[in-house]
């Protein structure tokens, strides 16, 4: 039967194809497809961890002291019999096989299947057994973790998905995907992706749409109602999830879907274009990329340059094992080579809140039980709190800036004390690279405008900084007190309150007022709703994914930025400022 789920849409357009599921886990488990060569080794590592699990547990059986209670003994046979039972380990074999999950994906999906069945038991004892699988489960996955995967990932290797999964398309369906994940899936087969939470601005949402490809978050149910192979169409305009759609509705969607392709062609032919408003003012269009093939896709969209190169992306994934000066050189170098000439803005490592390392990572392991990490040890408060890694990463973006034009930016400056310290790492940093004998070459420094704190003060900020980038995402967050990775408050988090408006514009303003540039680096530059605001506040650099460009120069192309600028303070003095913008900024 037909089923209808409702969520927020965050990256426009159709997927139809096969539910995925990630099943979600207590223990942190790593999701990618492995190649056709490696399934036999995978295979024999799900094979390696059943038996190192077996043997421990019949070393607790053997060591209990003879005083130990019997029903403990007996709690160690039924996790045994279920170890063994081929309704867990034989059918993730199957998954391994027949999908190509790697291992910990496999025993993660199949206990999702096994779960539900015991949430459907009538009887109560027997649906309690469901603790006692889990806990099986996840000591299955410690053993599995114990040592690296040697396998090949289909998110790097670019396999399609008939190599593993048949013909079908196919969608992703999780509780929640982690930055770090969908990563992983960003160059794989997945036409689509569903989550149980999130919000538009939430970094699982923001690479989704850096994958272009429609996707729909917050929808509350979807891991528990959606079952693998489940034919799932997507709506990633309205936010509409449809589980085994009718024929009739299948067909409208693909209807659809077609002609979503077809205005994508059409927007593609803009790349070439200049972008220029209909009354003469140049706007610069950057991309945000998260690794450095991405810069190809920036060129190809038609960007002018880079504004944001996410570096945390290089740092996550990796267990406790952080990237050196040369692995960060190269993948900066790459990104600039592969921008031909064009600005490449690098940020410093953003990680916290809800880009964790690792846990066994440095400041990970001090810090792992924050209530609330989005106002804890992130961005430029970690990297000034390791200043060995800081150096490390001013080092290779120097370098970098020896093959092209290379840009710093400093994320979440709130105390101009981070700013000292921040210029006495990068001179630092230049002096090591000067006893070296290391070439680079200058490089403007720039700061996030994402705390309030930083937009109040920004006229003192600017005597320090060649530039400034406002992050739209996490100023919001933080002007409104909300955490915009908590869905039950997702509802609040509102880019056209006036107090953000009030700021934003203040920001550009004051930069331009002190000749320094500033360029829109959050989601709204990449929102066609903002386009105009944005013009008449005299924004005149956006920065968003490549994928966003094209409908974002279609919207400036059409735009006269001196009539948007003239009713830009009705919009801002409005108390409903989208209701007031949608009646004044209508003709432009």
């Amino acid at each position: 039967m037909s089923i209808q789920l409702f969520g927020v849409p965050v990256s426009r357009g159709v997927a139809i194809g096969r539910a995925v599921l990630v099943a979600s886990s207590r223990v942190d488990v790593a999701h990618y497809f492995v190649g056709a060569d490696q399934v036999v080794a995978e295979v024999g590592r799900l094979r390696q961890a059943r038996d190192t699990v077996a043997e421990e547990l019949s070393t607790l059986q053997r060591d209990l002291p003879d005083d130990a209670p019997a029903e403990l003994s007996a709690l160690l046979d039924v996790h045994l019999m279920l170890l063994h039972d081929e309704t867990l380990t034989g059918a993730a074999r199957s998954w391994i096989v027949d999908r190509h999950y790697n291992a910990e994906w496999a025993v993660s999906a199949q206990l999702e299947v096994l779960a539900r069945q015991f949430d459907e038991m009538e009887d109560d004892y027997l649906r309690e057994r469901k603790a006692d699988l889990e806990q099986v489960v996840e000591r299955v996955l410690q053993a599995l973790s114990r040592k690296p995967a040697d396998a090949t990932v289909v998110a790097a290797n670019g396999l399609a998905a008939r190599d593993f999964a048949g013909e079908d398309p196919l969608v992703l369906v999780a509780n929640d995907v982690a930055p770090a994940d969908m990563m992983r899936f960003k160059n794989s087969v997945f036409t689509g992706f569903i989550t149980d939470v999130g919000g538009r601005t939430s970094h699982t949402a923001i690479v989704a749409r850096s994958m272009d490809i429609p996707a729909v978050v917050g929808a509350r149910e979807a891991s528990r109602l959606i079952r693998p192979d489940d034919w799932v169409v997507i709506d990633g305009d309205a936010g509409i999830v449809i589980v085994e759609p009718s024929p009739i509705v299948l067909e409208e969607y693909r209807f659809r879907q077609r002609q979503s392709e077809l205005e994508r062609a059409r927007l593609h032919r803009l790349r070439h274009t200049p972008s220029v408003t209909l009354d003469g003012q140049a706007v610069e269009l950057l991309a945000n990329i998260e690794q450095p093939g991405d810069a190809v896709a920036a060129v190809e969209a038609g960007a002018v340059g880079v504004g944001l190169f996410r570096t945390e992306f290089l740092f996550m994934s990796r267990g406790g094992d952080l990237p050196d000066e040369d692995e960060q050189f190269e993948a900066y170098r790459d990104a600039v080579v592969a921008m031909r000439g064009l600005p490449v803005t690098i940020r410093t490592v953003d990680v916290g809140a809800d880009k964790p390392l690792e846990r066994m990572t440095i400041q990970e392991l001090r810090h792992e039980h924050v209530l609330n990490p989005a106002l804890g040890l992130r961005a430029i408060r970690w990297s000034l709190s390791e200043p060995g890694m800081f150096r490390q990463q001013l080092r290779a973006i120097l370098r970098a800036s020896a093959y092209g034009r290379v840009r710093i930016l400093i994320p979440m400056v709130a105390h101009l004390n981070e700013v000292r310290m921040t210029l006495d790492a990068l001179e630092r940093a230049r002096r090591q690279l000067d006893d070296a004998g290391r070439l680079y070459t200058p490089v403007e420094l720039g700061a996030m405008i994402e705390v309030p704190a930083a937009a109040i003060s920004l006229r003192q900020f600017l005597r320090y900084f060649d530039f400034v980038s406002i992050g739209t995402n996490d100023l919001i967050q933080y002007t409104l007190a909300i955490d915009r990775a908590d869905d039950a408050v997702s509802h609040l988090y509102d880019p056209w309150h006036p107090a953000v408006l009030g700021l934003i514009a203040k920001v550009i303003a004051e930069a331009q007022a002190a000749g320094k540039g500033v360029s829109v680096c959050g989601e709204m530059a990449g929102d066609p709703a903002f386009t105009a605001l944005l013009l008449a506040m005299g924004l005149r650099s956006f920065s968003m994914h490549p994928a966003q460009i094209p409908s974002i120069k279609q919207r400036l192309l059409r735009a006269d930025a001196r009539r948007l600028a003239a009713s830009l303070q009705r919009v801002l003095d409005a108390e409903a400022p989208q209701a007031e913008a949608a009646k004044v900024f209508a003709a432009g």
